[in-house]
C-alpha cells in the first residue's frame, strides 16, 4: 500500500481578479502529486474556508486591496480560521503548517497585533532584494537562498513597527527585512515573520517566476506606470533581473518548496509518532 497523501488547502485571496499568482503556486504544487493533493478556496469571491481538520497544509495567497478591509463576512471567517489553525496547533501532536503571501501576511500580522499596515508612500513593484536577519539565517524557509535573495515585491500597504511584547508573548520572530535604502528615512518594513513554528509568511511574492512577471509587465499601462516612477533605465534594469537564473527563479525554486518539503517531513514524523 502507498503512502496516504497529505491534503493541503489553498486560500484564494484574490477576490476574481485575474493573477499569475494563482498559476504559480499550482505550478509549484504540481511538483509534490506524489506527496500532496490539493483543493482551492475563494476566500474573498465565497467566503470560502476549509476545515481545518481536513487539511495538513494550507498556503493563503496574496491579493489585491486594502488588508484592513473586509465585508464583515469573508474577512471574519479567514480570521477565525488563523485562530483555529493557532488553537489546533497548541492542542493536537500533529500540527497544521500554513505559509501566508502578501495580503494574507498582513491581514495576519493585524490580527495577531504584531505590526501596524499602513499605506506606503509609493507602490512597491519590481525585483528586489531580501534581507534575512539573524533569525531568518537559521530558518528553513529559506534554506539553500542567499543574504539577500531576490524576490518579486508589489504592494501599496507595508508592515511596519514590531509590537515587540506581541513578538515575544506569541514566540514569533522576524525573519527578513525590506531592502537597505539609505537615502530615505522611512523605516524598513517586514518581509517575512515565523509566527511560530507552524505558521510563517512573507509579505513578497515567493511563488512568482518570470513568465509572471512579464506577462504582467507586457500590459501597456504597467510599462507606463513602472516607466513614470522609476524611470527606463530601472525598468531595463528589472529586465535584466527577470532573466537571471539567481534571482527569482532561484526563489521560486527553492521557498515555498522548501515550506512543502518541510510540511511533509513533518507529517510523516507525526504520522510514525502515532502508530508507534
Amino acid at each position: 500500500m502507498g503512502k496516504k497523501k497529505l491534503q493541503l488547502a489553498v486560500l484564494d485571496m484574490y477576490d476574481g481578479e485575474p493573477n499569475q499568482g494563482m498559476r504559480c503556486i499550482k505550478d509549484i504544487l504540481e511538483r509534490f502529486t506524489r506527496e500532496i493533493s490539493y483543493r482551492v478556496f475563494d476566500v474573498r469571491g465565497k467566503a470560502e474556508i476549509p476545515e481545518i481538520r481536513d487539511f495538513d497544509i494550507f498556503i493563503s495567497t496574496g491579493g489585491p486591496g486594502d488588508p484592513l478591509e473586509g465585508d464583515g463576512n469573508w474577512d471574519l471567517k479567514y480570521f477565525d480560521f488563523l485562530d483555529q489553525v493557532w488553537i489546533w496547533n497548541q492542542n493536537h501532536s500533529r500540527k497544521k503548517q500554513l505559509l501566508l503571501i502578501c495580503h494574507s501576511f498582513q491581514m495576519a500580522c493585524k490580527h495577531f497585533g504584531l505590526g501596524q499596515i499602513t499605506k506606503r508612500k509609493s507602490t512597491s513593484f519590481g525585483v528586489m532584494t531580501v534581507h534575512k536577519t539573524v533569525e531568518g539565517k537559521q530558518d528553513s524557509l529559506f534554506r539553500n537562498l542567499e543574504n539577500p535573495f531576490w524576490a518579486v515585491d508589489s504592494r501599496d500597504y507595508q508592515v511596519v513597527q514590531p509590537n515587540r511584547r506581541k513578538f515575544s508573548l506569541l514566540g514569533s520572530k522576524i525573519i527578513a527585512l525590506e531592502k537597505i535604502r539609505s537615502h530615505v528615512e522611512y523605516e524598513r518594513a517586514i518581509m517575512g515573520i515565523r509566527f511560530s513554528d507552524e505558521i510563517v509568511g512573507t509579505q513578497f511574492h515567493p511563488e512568482a517566476d518570470p513568465v509572471s512577471f512579464l506577462a504582467h509587465l507586457k500590459k501597456p499601462e504597467v510599462r507606463e506606470k513602472i516607466i513614470a516612477i522609476k524611470g527606463k533605465a530601472k525598468f531595463r534594469t528589472m529586465l535584466e533581473n527577470l532573466v537571471d537564473e539567481e534571482k527569482i527563479y532561484k526563489t521560486n525554486e527553492t521557498l515555498i518548496p522548501n515550506f512543502i518539503e518541510n510540511a511533509i517531513k513533518k507529517g510523516q514524523v507525526e504520522t510514525v509518532k502515532m502508530l508507534t
